[in-house]
């Protein structure tokens, strides 16, 4: 894809920003103002092997990095030299095992949205309350030692690895810094451990009773170490460049803005959508929601609550291999604005995630409606399971003020005008709605205070909307119908 070099730099500080996402890696080099000076990409696969299954080449998503950022970098020609340091985003909750003498993959990417090992982990369901006190997350095979597990299991090249003691194992953040910096380091970052199921909120370290619950040898995980850390040099084109922060995808989102606000909450809809709110101390359990830990910097630790939709943008996707529709993309804002009632979609996209949690469910249309309707039905579900969410942020002190949104889809004003009206909050969308590398830069440049939006963005006042009210109560009614097992 041809890389774009826009705009002319004030300073020399830059900051290099690695996003490895679900469908693309990119790299953006932003100046101390928050704009970005130049930019590329590469599309990256998704593999489907079997149902409930999905997987990516870690070899790709190397090679995808090192041309997006080998291609930025010539874009900026003699101005490389001024790239201060570099950061990396990740897709949390996807893992990957590879040879620690010379940076092999012995596993694919397993993806945060794979359920292989769901059956595995039921097994470990009295622990449950236990597990989520200790880590903030639920018993779920979309998170990281259930994937491990596996490996260590099925794959006979794991399984000689560490019984050669040259396994390492990890998420796929510790991966891809093992392989992109030329110490080949052995690290993790806590946004990326947390989401294992093997990780200790309070400790910020591996728990012992966990890896000795589910079996996982601690010995071949990476070291955990801050958000900020010298992880190593990036072997870039040209030069080699520190990398200082290492964070997942949504992590980094949460501070595109700079600084999160207490009184907002945040939401990123891209593959999957999350809705994150700060805290200054350690949560505690939060009944139905995740916690976790989103920054450790020096000797301050950031906490997050957090909502997780696992299908939006991958729901949609599911709906045009369903149906065939074309250029949906394209049509979406048009048929946002039509005022025709939908059918509502039952959104088991990859299991649904919070507040319900309810790995399996048949995803289906309850009543009819042409091609076009059931697409506003999936971006209706999408704002639904996010008002869900809400619901329960709302139990929480104190009261939230405003939400506000990014990611791809958040294009579509009809979306936002949703979440706005749903939730009775005024809902805020940049002009640019790619958070992920926005927030890491915002990480490098050391938490400006000032960190300026290149242009104004959207307020999207809430209003009455009782069509899409009764609707929701509707759904809401279905989806607790579809979730009672039969003959309950």
């Amino acid at each position: 894809m041809p890389v774009s070099a826009v705009g002319a730099v004030k300073k020399t500080e830059l900051y290099l920003a690695l996003d490895q996402g679900g469908h693309a890696s990119r790299a953006l080099v932003f100046d101390d103002h928050g704009s970005v000076v130049a930019q590329a990409m590469r599309e990256v696969r998704t593999l489907h092997p079997t149902p409930d299954w999905v997987e990516q080449d870690p070899e790709e998503l190397v090679a995808s990095i090192q041309a997006a950022m080998g291609e930025v970098l010539h874009a900026l020609g003699t101005r490389r030299d001024h790239v201060m340091n570099a950061g990396l985003a990740t897709q949390r909750s996807s893992i990957v095992c590879w040879d620690k003498r010379n940076g092999a993959a012995l596993s694919p990417v397993i993806s945060w949205q794979d359920r292989r090992a769901h059956a595995w982990l039921s097994q470990f369901s009295a622990h449950a309350d236990a597990i989520h006190k200790t880590t903030g997350l639920f018993l779920s095979a979309h998170y990281g030692a259930s994937k491990l597990r596996w490996c260590l299991d099925h794959l006979p090249a794991v399984r000689e690895a560490h019984a050669g003691a040259y396994l390492a194992f990890g998420p796929l953040a510790a991966f891809l810094v093992f392989r992109l910096t030329r110490e080949r380091a052995l690290l993790i970052d806590p946004a990326n451990a947390a989401r294992t199921l093997l990780w200790n909120l309070e400790t910020l370290n591996w728990d012992a009773a966990l890896l000795d619950l589910f079996g996982i040898p601690g010995a071949c995980l990476p070291r955990c170490v801050p958000t900020r850390h010298g992880f190593g040099m990036l072997a870039a084109p040209g030069r080699a460049i520190p990398l200082h922060i290492v964070t997942g995808d949504q992590s980094a989102a949460l501070f595109s803005h700079g600084q999160p606000q207490a009184d907002s909450a945040y939401i990123n809809i891209g593959t999957g959508a999350f809705v994150q709110r700060i805290s200054s101390r350690y949560p505690g359990q939060a009944q139905g929601l995740l916690s976790g830990v989103v920054l450790q910097d020096a000797d301050a630790v950031t906490y997050v609550i957090e909502g997780t939709v696992n299908g939006a943008g991958s729901a949609l996707v599911w709906l045009q291999e369903r149906v065939g529709l074309p250029d949906i993309e394209l049509q979406m804002s048009a048929w946002l604005q039509r005022t025709e009632e939908p059918p509502l979609f039952i959104n088991g996209v990859a299991g649904i995630g919070s507040p319900y949690w309810a790995p399996f469910v048949e995803s289906r249309f309850i009543g009819v409606g042409a091609p076009w309707q059931q697409a506003v039905a999936v971006l209706e579900s999408i704002v639904f399971l996010l008002q869900a969410n809400l619901e329960e942020f709302a139990r929480l002190a104190p009261a939230l003020h405003a939400l506000r949104v990014s990611g791809g889809l958040t294009a579509y004003a009809g979306l936002c005008t949703r979440i706005a009206d749903l939730s009775g909050l005024p809902v805020y969308r940049p002009q640019v709605y790619e958070a992920t590398a926005r927030g890491t830069a915002w990480l490098l440049a050391a938490c400006p205070s000032h960190w300026p939006e290149p242009a104004p963005g959207v307020w999207f006042s809430p209003a009455e909307n009782p069509g899409l009210r009764a609707r929701y109560g509707r759904w809401k009614r279905a989806l607790h119908a579809a979730l009672v097992p039969t003959g309950a």
